[in-house]
């Protein structure tokens, strides 16, 4: 027994180190403890330093995405919206596009357009409220209205000539209003400088004597007089200060040929008549192929924007009415034609009551546009109003009359003929207040007088050209300031530009007959006629409004059209 109970006693030595192995382990299981504790500290910590790392990354990146918008925003206000990139289904991805088809390759935004597309639709919309008169509304009221527009609906996705008119991708169905508004958009679009067809469009006149600007001699270039268009002014390479009143010098004329003018129709016969209306960008040529064609000048397509045949008057001379609202037209007839630019219709001029002239052919048209004087035969000139188109009264000159010019006013005419002599008439009183003898002159042939100053010059069979002071000559002193001999054969037109700074005097009978003479100086230019001789047989000319066109036909049925670069507007 007690052997075994000695047998199963523990000894002291292996109980001290089990225990010292006990306490071994609990120290190690603390320290491992302890180790994964300050682990779990290190990883959070690193954790927070990425967390925080990734912030800084997303706000810099926020910053960036920030600042490249203001940037593009600064680009857009400085070189327009027509340099920002164009992005696409942005929007419509998410919705899915349903009803339209994926056209997305042929859909661009006309960014050019917008202005138009605005003012069109903005008259949509004041036409929808029914906005009523007072001094806000300036758009004029339609005539008539389709109460079927509103009701009507295009779908401008699936024909692929319309899709051009979205605004949006993924725009389909819109109203018949909002159709029309945006085909008159895009055809002011495709059709620029058509102001000449819109009764209420007015030029600014930029020659006016204005007080702004006389000081430094400058005045804003066309399309920023008005302070709302300023925010456009770096969105075009155009001249932005257009100098006033510069004087032309002598010598050398700096021009440049540029496409005829009637180049989309050229004729086959010669041209008699060329003129600019009065806001420079529609042209009339007629000939005696009795056709008045009217033409759109920009000086590098020129279309032809309507087209009048005469079948019974090959046309010796048209010209528009001052205020432009119609064209006299006139053939060795015993009457003439008038056609109203607004109503498009042609009506008839004569036989006068109580007149048997043969020919109609020569006539002059007042400044204010009341008067139209014809040349009638044995010196009669018939005044003949251009309201009711009958005759108000006669003028009658000793020998034959051959040329009349109105003064600027448009109350005096002046008169040349078979006798040499010059007459002032006052068309007020319809009677004759001076004569006065046209120096070196037996047979006049040309009259004209300047748009600006009191000067007038008279051609004459033997080729010279008197240039007369009017004042001087209604007073004492007849002598002309110039007489000009560069011509040799019969003068048939003499014209000063608008500011009287040159005079272009020509002959039909001989090739390159036309000279330009510079006014202050009364010296020719030098380098015109063009060498290479390609004026033929000059027939008649006209400059625009403001002086930077001419025009010119001769009797190959050609019209060619100059630039002038003294002078900066058409």
């Amino acid at each position: 027994m007690t052997s075994l109970i000695s047998q199963n006693t523990v000894p002291k030595e292996s109980t001290k180190k089990k225990k010292k192995r006990d306490k071994d382990e609990v120290t190690f299981a603390q320290a491992e403890e302890e180790r994964f504790e300050g682990g779990q500290e290190l990883d959070l910590d690193v954790t927070k330093n990425q967390k925080r790392k990734r912030g800084r990354k997303e706000k810099d990146g926020t910053t960036e995405i920030e600042q490249e918008k203001e940037m593009k925003k600064l680009e857009n206000c400085l070189f327009g919206s027509l340099f920002s990139p164009l992005e696409f289904g942005k929007d419509g991805e998410e919705e899915g596009g349903d009803g339209v088809d994926n056209g997305s390759t042929l859909f661009f935004t006309d960014r050019s357009a917008n202005c138009v597309l605005s003012v069109y639709e903005e008259d949509v919309e004041m036409s929808k409220r029914g906005v009523e008169g007072g001094e806000g509304n300036k758009q004029r009221k339609p005539v008539w209205v389709d109460e079927e527009e509103e009701k009507i609906t295009v779908d401008i996705s699936k024909v692929n000539r319309l899709r051009k008119l979205r605004k949006e991708e993924n725009e389909s169905v819109i109203s018949g209003s909002a159709y029309i508004a945006r085909l008159r958009a895009q055809h002011v679009k495709m059709n620029p400088g058509t102001d000449w067809a819109r009764p209420n469009a007015q030029l600014r006149d930029y020659s006016s004597d204005d007080d702004s600007g006389k000081e430094s001699g400058v005045v804003m270039a066309s399309g920023y007089e008005d302070p709302e268009d300023i925010d456009n002014i770096l969105r075009t390479n155009g001249d932005l200060v257009v100098k006033r009143g510069m004087k032309l010098l002598p010598g050398l004329l700096e021009y440049s040929k540029l496409i005829d003018a009637n180049v989309k129709d050229p004729s086959k016969a010669p041209i008699n008549s060329v003129q600019f209306h009065n806001n420079a960008q529609l042209l009339l040529v007629g000939g005696l192929d009795r056709k008045l064609n009217f033409f759109q000048i920009d000086g590098k397509k020129n279309e032809k924007i309507q087209s009048i045949f005469l079948e019974d008057c090959p046309i010796r001379n048209a010209s528009f009415l001052p205020d432009g609202s119609q064209v006299i037209i006139s053939g060795r007839r015993k009457f003439a034609y008038s056609f109203d630019l607004i109503k498009a219709r042609v009506d008839k001029i004569g036989p006068l009551t109580g007149r048997e002239e043969k020919s109609l052919e020569s006539f002059e048209v007042s400044p204010d546009s009341n008067i139209i004087a014809f040349l009638g035969h044995e010196g009669y000139i018939l005044l003949v109003s251009s309201k009711t188109k009958e005759l108000i009264g006669t003028l009658k000159m000793n020998g034959t009359v051959r040329s009349v010019a109105f003064t600027k006013d448009g109350q005096r005419l002046l008169s040349s003929g078979g006798d040499g002599r010059i007459y002032h008439w006052d068309v007020r009183t319809m009677s004759c207040f001076h004569i006065g003898i046209d120096e070196g002159c037996i047979n006049g042939s040309a009259l004209c007088t300047s748009p600006v100053g009191n000067l007038f010059a008279a051609g004459s069979d033997s080729g010279i050209v008197n240039v007369y002071d009017r004042n001087e000559f209604l007073g004492s002193k007849k002598k002309p300031l110039k007489a000009i001999e560069n011509l040799t054969t019969k003068v048939d037109f003499v014209k000063f530009n608008p500011d009287a700074q040159i005079l272009a005097i020509s002959s039909r009978m001989k090739k390159n007959s036309l000279k330009l003479i510079h006014v202050p100086s009364f010296t020719v230019f030098s380098n015109w006629p063009p060498s290479n001789r390609t004026l033929q047989y000059p027939t008649c000319m006209d400059f625009s409004p403001h002086g930077g066109f001419m025009a010119m036909g001769n009797a190959a049925g050609k019209v060619l059209l100059y630039k002038l670069h003294h002078y900066h507007q058409a």
